[in-house]
């Protein structure tokens, strides 16, 4: 790998806001992490025989170079406002795509201030193109609504505080 191509890969990891590649070809090993970090080149060199032209080109990114998920901030306040009163913190049972609404000009399913049956459908949540229905499972008044309307959602994330 020469100068000119790590030039041109440094620049496409910045471009398109990638956070790290490691690429290892004909006993070098290069190293780039963007986005968090200023982009830097790390070499390491392996003694052998190989030669370049043996080695095929691998990108790897690795686990420690992603971004931490941008949900973990928000999974503090439900908590604490579950801990200070009788407030439910409803989970979401599957990744997907929030919705408030079961289509784009009707009405939402619930507010902020409304009485809730168990049962009761909330909210949608979108999965690999199937609309998923997330019915409530206690009865009492919804206090809060975390996520906001067409917000990706993880697995086990606050969608709806109810006081029971």
């Amino acid at each position: 790998m020469n100068l000119k191509e790590i030039l041109e890969l440094i620049d496409k990891v910045a471009d398109r806001g990638i956070a790290g590649v490691e690429i290892e070809q004909a006993g070098t090993k290069v190293r780039i992490e963007g986005k968090s970090a200023q982009p830097q080149v790390i070499h390491s060199f392996v003694s052998g025989d190989m030669k370049q032209s043996d080695a095929p080109l691998m990108p790897a990114i690795p686990m420690h170079a992603l971004p931490p998920a941008s949900h973990a901030p928000a999974a503090e306040k439900p908590a604490a406002d579950a801990a200070k009163s009788n407030l439910h913190v409803m989970q979401s049972p599957i990744v997907g795509t929030f919705y408030r609404q079961p289509a784009p000009d009707s009405d939402a399913f619930v507010q902020v201030g409304d009485r809730v049956k168990k049962g009761q459908v909330l909210c949608i949540i979108e999965a690999m193109k199937l609309m998923n229905e997330i019915e409530s499972d206690v009865d009492g008044v919804v206090r809060e609504i975390y996520p906001q309307n067409a917000q990706a959602v993880e697995f086990g994330e606050p969608l709806f505080g109810i006081e029971v």
